[in-house]
């Protein structure tokens, strides 16, 4: 209950400039049920005196349709304050919108000096100028390397190329993945004692 009843009630969104249009709104929709009420009452009205003049009573007639024409002057205002309601709507939601867009535009407008301070002319300057120089070194690279290649070492890189685009290059073998086995002692005497084995004879025959 505490929560309930503790909790910060959310930030209406409506807007003075709603509630106005709202207000105008219903103000509009009054004068149109008003309208539409003597608009019938007056046809009524005309019908009745059609049959006072049958019935020959033309002065009750008479006055009934002086009647009607002020009637029909009070229409033509209601018509007139109609329009001038809906107008005023219109402007206010036309006029909501430039706020709008003037919203937009001062943030964009915040947006781009602070960018502005972050990075200045001689930024921007320097920038384009590093940027020109390692284009201009580039350039000589590209320079230096073309001239130090002859026409045979063209044709050889091209020709290494298009072996490579169609997969063509030169397998190198398999480096084995299994460890090489060790001599046992024995084996590595087994030469020596043959080495000392034919010596004496060796020196026999040269004797």
């Amino acid at each position: 209950m505490g929560n309930v009843f503790g909790r910060k009630s959310r930030p209406s969104r409506v807007t003075e400039q709603d509630k106005a249009i709202l207000q105008l709104k219903q103000q509009r929709d009054k004068l149109k049920q008003y309208q539409k009420r003597i608009t019938l009452q007056l046809e009524k009205e005309r019908l009745l005196a059609k049959q006072l003049l049958k019935d020959g009573k033309k002065e009750k007639a008479l006055l009934l349709l002086k009647k009607k024409r002020y009637q029909d002057q009070l229409l033509d205002k209601t018509e007139n304050q109609i329009s001038n309601l809906e107008r005023m709507v219109q402007d206010i939601e036309f006029m909501q919108i430039e706020m709008k867009v003037i919203e937009g535009l001062k943030v964009g407008n915040d947006c781009l000096k602070s960018m502005h301070e972050i990075m200045s002319i001689e930024d921007v300057e320097r920038i384009l100028d590093e940027t020109q120089e390692s284009i201009e070194y580039q350039r000589q690279i590209d320079e230096l390397l073309a001239g130090a290649l002859t026409k045979e070492d063209e044709d050889a890189i091209l020709a290494e190329l298009e072996a490579i685009t169609q997969g063509e290059d030169v397998a190198l073998p398999e480096v084995p993945t299994e460890p090489i086995p060790e001599v046992p002692e024995a084996a590595k005497a087994e030469p020596e004692k043959r080495e000392a084995k034919n010596k004496p004879d060796r020196e026999m025959l040269a004797a």
